[in-house]
């Protein structure tokens, strides 16, 4: 497979704060390509520089054979970028949408009719194509913005929390229109995202903290390096049950915020079967499952995903807008 994306030693520093510490990956062509990290830890500053939004300090980065600093502009018409936020002009209607994206990357005026007949079909949206944009729901908007994306033909397309905000549904929604894509394009895709179950999607996973890429592998791999079973327990008395499970079974454990204890253990059906006879703290509930992404980036973060998330009050506003 040829690679798609290059990146060496690719560093931004502001002033005397290293925001990314030298990143190393690559691309295949065709692949989905999950980027993990805490809040703070350089992805969005890595995705600038390879999008070109803001310069590297230094090392290099090639998308699609061209470097981000010295082809800044044959990188912006190979990639597609679809923010977090919202960014349509829900004023205009959804061709106007399109047609205006058109002109920014000098497409063909013979072709723009048919490019955009051609993304709203991916999207389901060709029935919409004459409507206001402020009439549209969250999950129509998003397919829409997909659809922009695509006009242009890129060869990597960058999702930032492509569903952020919207409802198990839509979100099962959007990832039928996605996966279809990159079965009918072969796009490269590149998705940040808070969601385990979509980087389950991704062919490979990476995990950055504190300006460096801590883990790269297929989310399989990364499960199986985490190693055993994950025993959850809830008990009358959470505080002295996991002084005692650290002391005896020489493990750590983990508190959450519905007070669920959490640990690892290897053989876990036999485990459980002596630990929930011998245990003398009274058990009020307990889980044996095997590890999951979440635990991934527990194990290598200090911190569980959903941390990461939106605030209450972030997701509020992004779920008005997509009542919009």
């Amino acid at each position: 497979m040829t690679n798609i994306v290059e990146v060496k030693g690719l560093k931004k520093s502001y002033k005397e704060f290293e925001a990314v510490k030298g990143v190393d990956l690559t691309i295949e062509e065709g692949e989905i390509f999950g980027f993990l990290g805490p809040n703070g830890a350089g992805k969005s500053t890595t995705i600038n520089m390879m999008s070109t939004i803001i310069r590297p300090s230094s090392g290099t980065a090639m998308i699609n054979g061209y470097d981000v600093v010295k082809q800044k502009n044959d990188v912006r018409a190979s990639i597609g970028l679809i923010f977090q936020e919202q960014t349509l002009d829900v004023k205009l209607t959804a061709n106007e949408n399109l047609m205006l994206h058109c002109k920014f990357y000098g497409i063909d005026k013979n072709k723009r009719e048919e490019r955009i007949q051609e993304v709203l079909e991916i999207v389901d949206l060709t029935d919409k194509r004459s409507n206001i944009v402020e009439t549209f729901s969250g999950g129509m908007k998003r397919r829409l913005e997909i659809a922009r994306g695509l006009l242009h033909y890129p060869k990597v397309l960058f999702l930032d929390e492509p569903t952020v905000g919207l409802d198990p549904q839509t979100r099962n929604h959007i990832w039928e229109y996605i996966l279809k894509l990159k079965e009918k394009a072969g796009i490269t895709i590149f998705l940040t995202t808070h969601y385990m179950d979509e980087a389950e999607i991704c062919d490979r996973v990476a995990v950055m903290d504190h300006g460096e890429l801590i883990a790269l592998d297929t989310p399989e791999a990364l499960k199986n390096n985490v190693g055993g079973d994950i025993i959850e327990i809830s008990t009358e008395d959470n505080i002295e049950a996991k002084k005692r499970i650290e002391k005896i079974y020489e493990t750590d454990v983990t508190e959450s915020d519905n007070k669920t204890l959490t640990f690892q253990v290897s053989k876990g059906s036999e485990f459980l079967v002596n630990f929930v006879k011998e245990f003398d703290i009274p058990i009020t509930s307990v889980n044996l499952r095997r590890p999951t992404l979440n635990d991934v980036f527990l194990h290598l973060t200090g911190r569980e995903i959903r941390d990461e998330t939106l605030s209450k009050k972030d997701l509020a506003k992004q779920q008005m807008r997509g009542r919009h």
